[in-house]
């Protein structure tokens, strides 16, 4: 379909509540396919449809990540729950497309088992550990809009804001050349 502006913070979007996906219809096929283009684009490994500025409760992430050949298309989680997470921990940098160049370390399960629907309307789980039970983890926090952001105190949040502001103000300018 189409790579999509991926929506930065401090834009409300990303805070808004995601709603329940209840027909698998073309629109939500369009989406699924938005949020490839625009993660492959950007070079992610998951990505949530509220930063495209979409409300619905949907996240993808990259195949390979997920255990499926890099042939494969990304892997869709529509109505995302979280079945069971580990108690042991993993504490680890984490990046975010809404938030470019910037990472922050964050504690996470170290283990996730998620349950879904696919694009054919199945029930499935997931489960993984390390880099895939964050990602799917860190995906999810977006459709319940918590942020990376949330993980860090005052001082940073600010030091953050300022580093994203000048980046919008920058490429503001560079449109306008």
């Amino acid at each position: 379909m189409a790579v999509r502006p991926v929506v930065i913070w401090p834009d409300d979007r990303l805070r808004q509540e995601s709603i329940a996906i209840t027909t698998i219809d073309d629109s939500v096929r369009a989406l699924y396919q938005d949020l490839v283009d625009s993660m492959y684009a950007e070079n992610g490994l998951g990505m949530a449809a509220l930063q495209l500025g979409d409300p619905r409760r949907m996240f993808i992430v990259e195949p390979k990540l997920a255990g499926r050949p890099e042939s494969a298309p990304p892997v869709a989680f529509l109505n995302p729950v979280i079945v069971e997470v580990s108690d042991d921990q993993q504490d680890s940098e984490e990046g975010c497309l809404s938030f470019p160049d910037i990472y922050i370390k964050v504690k996470r399960p170290m283990r996730a088992k998620f349950r879904a629907m696919d694009l054919e309307g199945k029930m499935f789980e997931l489960e993984g550990e390390a880099l895939l039970a964050r990602c799917m983890l860190h995906e999810n926090d977006h459709l319940t809009g918590k942020l990376m952001i949330d993980f860090v105190g005052p001082l940073k949040r600010t030091m953050i804001k300022k580093k994203l502001t000048k980046l919008k103000q920058a490429e503001a300018a560079g449109d306008d050349a």
